[in-house]
């Protein structure tokens, strides 16, 4: 039986588009609050663990060793749009360990914010490894294996200290064991691994509680998610669903996309983690599906999230001509 449908794409009163899936949002414990579709299938989380990724940044002390700010922990979790400031905080995090662009691994491509993209079009000048989205992650990468005292060169390989430093923090905070050699390549290079929908939604009710993790990392979850709360702009930019929706809720939400229709939330003041995926890969579904879970768990957030629980869908002369809606299995 496949996964049930999440999302609806409707045009005038018909349904024109469905996109299927699965979610589950569950506590620290490991209770599952509410599930739909192949829960336990692992899944690419992709950018959507940056959070847990950026873990050993601060728990190793590498964040303090070179006074990085909540600006650049904020980064680090960060899928930027390539804006100026995201350019800026990056390249100043690599300065800080006496490094610059040279030491990214990531690759580079036009920033994703269109505004960035013309501006730098306009300049004349090229896209660097500075404007890659992953460049926040890369530049916390190469701080790390500095604080640890290694050679960032290849720090992408899972062979690198680095790497092995993020991969036992995968394992530790959802609980599910990665198989040597059993990793993908992300688009940024670094190994990507697959892991049921149900450990990253207990992972990510441990990253805001701080339940089941040792009191260092839980200190360092609870540093990372006040860093993305004081500066949700870091994570994501301008007209962006991460950054609009952390903006307007604060510390009530940690929320972070991935790509291929991930959705990975944290959910501190009332203990759960939320883990989402749409089969089709369509991150407007997914918007969606988390958003409705958001607004299902989080009372009093409605000003904040109900233009994401039924998008209208515009054409290019401004007429409405449909919407995206949420199907009754994410409320019911």
């Amino acid at each position: 039986m496949g996964d049930p449908v999440l999302v609806e794409v409707v045009r005038g009163a018909r349904v024109e588009s469905r996109h299927a899936g699965a979610f589950v949002v569950m506590d620290a414990d490991g209770m599952t609050v509410h599930s739909g579709g192949a829960i336990d299938a692992p899944v690419f989380p992709r950018s959507a663990i940056k959070v847990i990724q950026a873990l050993p940044l601060v728990e190793s002390g590498a964040a303090d060793r070179f006074g990085l700010d909540d600006e650049a922990l904020a980064l680090a979790c960060a899928s930027h749009g390539g804006e100026a400031r995201h350019v800026a905080v990056a390249a100043r995090m690599l300065a800080a360990v006496g490094r610059d662009e040279s030491c990214l691994e990531c690759g580079s491509h036009w920033p994703s914010h269109a505004g960035a993209g013309r501006a730098l079009a306009v300049s004349g000048a090229e896209p660097s490894a500075l404007h890659n989205n992953c460049s926040g992650k890369h530049a916390g990468f190469v701080c790390l294996a500095c604080g640890l005292d290694e050679e960032p060169r290849g720090y992408i390989s899972p062979a690198h200290r680095v790497q092995r430093e993020v991969k036992a923090t995968l394992e530790g905070v959802t609980g599910f064991a990665l198989a040597e050699g059993s990793h993908g390549i992300d688009g940024c290079s670094i190994p990507a691994y697959a892991i049921p929908l149900r450990a990253l939604a207990q992972g990510f009710a441990r990253i805001g509680t701080g339940t089941g993790l040792a009191p260092g990392r839980a200190a360092a979850a609870r540093r990372l998610r006040k860093a993305v709360a004081a500066h949700p702009f870091m994570v994501a930019g301008s007209e962006r669903f991460d950054t609009t929706v952390m903006s307007g809720l604060g510390e009530q939400a940690f929320v972070k996309v991935g790509a291929e229709g991930v959705f990975c939330a944290a959910l501190p003041t009332v203990g759960l983690g939320i883990a989402v995926k749409c089969g089709d890969g369509a991150t407007r579904a997914a918007e969606v599906a988390i958003a409705a879970l958001l607004l299902r768990f989080l009372p009093g957030a409605e000003a904040t999230l109900e233009p994401f629980v039924r998008p209208v869908l515009r054409n290019w002369n401004g007429l409405e001509v449909g919407a995206l809606c949420p199907t009754e299995i994410l409320s019911s």
